[in-house]
């Protein structure tokens, strides 16, 4: 009997992380639907970690066929080294190559390399910052708008797009004066500490943009220190769609919810899958694939997504998304909408 494709994930995040877990449960309900043995390997956010990992995946006796990696703190490069002669086909989820590490890299050498899946991360920048305006309304002429930013870890694409997106926003409102960027690095804790001092000294602070949902959860704390109110007096921002953010844009206290890259590793899967099976899968997409996921969350999807939680695949034939036996004209329909119909 010929065994199951096999397919180790080198998850950066930490098994109790929300995102990350709920990210892995997406990947194992399309590895299952698909046939594929998947392996999910958390870091616990320690890049060495992650080193180590992909040395036992890449080296060790036991090799999978395939190994998913994310490009967080830069660490990519490092892994496709170790990768030459193994064997073992790579493909990169959420954080693309900088084009300096492509550069460097010279990807062509890298025959194993499949290319990257990710999300379009600029683009959720931007659609917080304008959603934000949108919720507050109109300002008098003359008048302008404190915004506080909230960005992730300052070695992660992913970060550095939304980033890129926010400017983007800024450039279009030059009545909003962003007071102040900070690295939160992802964590609740370290942006209650930030947003803690930021609010003293910005008091006039009527927006907060963050990266992902623990930055805003974290600042929003810090707003209530202040004694002040989420969703009245400061509107916030996030990103992400853990049960408590969800419930937050529910209850007005977050204005402005993108979320949809959680699928990234779903759809991962379904090329994965169909690579095993011969289809060339650059045919139906870039090499450097970049998915429109993001979105932003009304209230009707927020309750969706909230029914849904820990069955995040269900309902979803990932069979049915892939590439063989169909044209080369076929597009995989990667998108958020698939989970919200």
């Amino acid at each position: 009997m010929a065994h199951a494709t096999s397919v180790v994930f080198l998850n950066p995040g930490s098994s109790t992380e929300t995102f990350w877990v709920s990210y892995a449960q997406f990947m194992q309900a399309a590895a299952k639907d698909l046939g594929l043995d998947l392996r999910v390997r958390y870091s616990e956010r320690d890049p060495q970690n992650t080193l180590q990992q992909a040395r036992d995946a890449l080296l060790g006796p036991q090799r999978p066929d395939y190994l998913v990696l994310v490009n967080e703190q830069y660490i990519a490069p490092q892994i496709m080294r170790l990768s030459q002669n193994s064997g073992v086909k790579l493909l990169i989820v959420n954080n693309a190559l900088t084009r300096d590490q492509a550069q460097l890299l010279n990807a062509g050498k890298y025959p194993d390399w499949l290319g990257s899946i990710t999300a379009n991360d600029e683009e959720a920048g931007y659609l917080m910052l304008k959603e934000l305006l949108r919720q507050r309304g109109p300002i008098e002429p003359g008048g302008s708008i404190d915004l506080l930013a909230f960005s992730g870890a300052k070695n992660t694409p992913a970060a550095q797009l939304r980033e890129q997106g926010l400017h983007r926003a800024l450039r279009e409102h030059p009545e909003v004066h962003l007071r102040q960027l900070v690295y939160g690095e992802w964590a609740r804790k370290r942006a209650f500490d930030q947003a803690t001092q930021l609010f003293k000294r910005y008091p006039q602070t009527t927006l907060v943009w963050s990266a992902n949902d623990e930055m805003a959860l974290g600042a929003m704390q810090a707003l209530h220190g202040n004694g002040r109110v989420p969703g009245k007096d400061v509107l916030f921002s996030a990103l992400n769609s853990s049960p408590e953010v969800l419930q937050a844009r529910l209850d007005g206290r977050v204005s402005a919810l993108v979320a949809g890259h959680f699928t990234v590793g779903g759809w991962a899967m379904v090329l994965l899958h169909d690579d095993a099976k011969g289809v060339d899968i650059e045919r139906h997409g870039e090499r450097e694939r970049q998915v429109s996921l993001f979105q932003l969350i009304d209230e009707r999807q927020a309750r969706r997504l909230l029914d849904m939680r820990s069955r995040e695949g269900d309902g979803v034939d990932f069979r049915a998304l892939s590439a063989v036996g169909k044209p080369d004209t076929y597009n995989y329909p990667f998108r958020l909408k698939l989970l919200l119909e």
